[in-house]
């Protein structure tokens, strides 16, 4: 039985993933940045599942070397989930830069030393579709690179997940030569959610749902139901084409507008905003909203992008966008976070 590492165990897509992993066999070991914290993610997998899950978790920080070399003895793959995702935009990008940045090239460099077969990367659509300004190509592809020194056009954690993908392909193709690595690239993540602790691309569902704007931010979103999320980290850890290859996990891509409209033919019972907000209201109401001022360099834009490399290298025809909505609002429901 082949040992996978999975950082960041107790995250959105992590969790999903290490349940994927052990349903095809795999032994799994998660890091997470205390050991207190396995007791409640076996439980929270277990009641998921709907059956008894008990994975090992190892103490380790993006911003330590302590604890990587423990993690990630004996696997033969790593799946690199773990990079700092806040709430608020920070006062400094350097706190969310030198982390993803570091705490990469630390996961790398252990899976080096250990042999690993090959690191699976979670990156995201911000290293691919930001830092354009008014020349974004029409369509983007995986062999695109947001510009991280364009402040107009980012976030801190848009330069972050930039950043930190650049350094793991300089690692590869240069001191860590020999140590295979796939990068995923998805765009905004819902699905269902296994616990009040909401991932921050779910507030996209939860904010609607619990009435927090009187209507929709111009805003879009590209969506990937987490499940194909985490299909995508496999079939990238399995498939010998995937090697040194980034993959766009996208499917629909829909207005705010759109996503309210699925909510509302969903839950009928429930006030879901209606209209779209004008820029300047949005700017407004960002300021006591921290999750919407993080968006507000992508107001009015449409970034269109191709998923082509997700079908036809990895085999993933991606579950639609309305259904991925309503799974994740029937979730954030049953788990009692909105």
């Amino acid at each position: 039985m082949e040992k996978v590492l999975v950082t960041g165990a107790t995250g959105f897509i992590a969790s999903h993933l290490i349940l994927q992993l052990l349903d095809k066999g795999y032994e799994v070991r998660g890091t997470a940045r205390s050991t207190e914290k396995a007791g409640r993610l076996n439980k929270i997998l277990s009641d998921y599942a709907g059956k008894p899950v008990s994975i090992d978790i190892v103490a380790a920080d993006l911003s330590s070397d302590d604890g990587w070399a423990e993690a990630v003895k004996g696997a033969s793959y790593v799946q690199h989930v773990a990079s700092p995702f806040p709430t608020d935009a920070p006062k400094s990008a350097d706190e969310l830069i030198i982390p993803a940045r570091d705490g990469a090239l630390r996961v790398l460099r252990a899976a080096k030393a250990e042999g690993v077969k090959r690191v699976v990367m979670t990156s995201s659509m911000a290293a691919i579709g930001y830092g354009w300004g008014e020349k974004r190509p029409d369509t983007l592809t995986e062999v695109h690179w947001s510009n991280a020194d364009n402040l107009k056009d980012n976030t801190a954690y848009a330069r972050s997940k930039t950043i930190a993908e650049k350094a793991a392909w300089d690692y590869v193709t240069g001191e860590g030569a020999g140590l295979e690595l796939s990068v995923i690239n998805p765009v905004a993540v819902l699905g269902p959610a296994m616990s009040k602790d909401v991932s921050s691309s779910l507030q996209l569902v939860s904010q609607p749902l619990e009435g927090k704007l009187p209507a929709f931010p111009k805003l879009s979103f590209g969506i990937i139901d987490v499940r194909d999320v985490a299909r995508a980290h496999i079939e990238a850890m399995l498939r010998p084409e995937a090697n040194g290859e980034r993959f766009i996990c996208a499917g629909d891509l829909l207005w705010m507008e759109e996503m309210g409209e699925v909510l509302r033919k969903a839950f009928p019972d429930r006030k879901i905003p209606k209209g779209t907000l004008p820029n300047w209201v949005v700017r407004l109401f960002a300021m006591a909203n921290p999750p919407l001022k993080q968006t507000l360099p992508e107001l009015g834009k449409k970034r269109a992008y191709s998923n082509e490399k997700l079908k036809t290298v990895l085999g993933i025809d991606p579950i639609p966008a309305d259904e991925a909505i309503r799974a994740s609002a029937e979730s954030l429901i049953k788990v009692g976070a909105v």
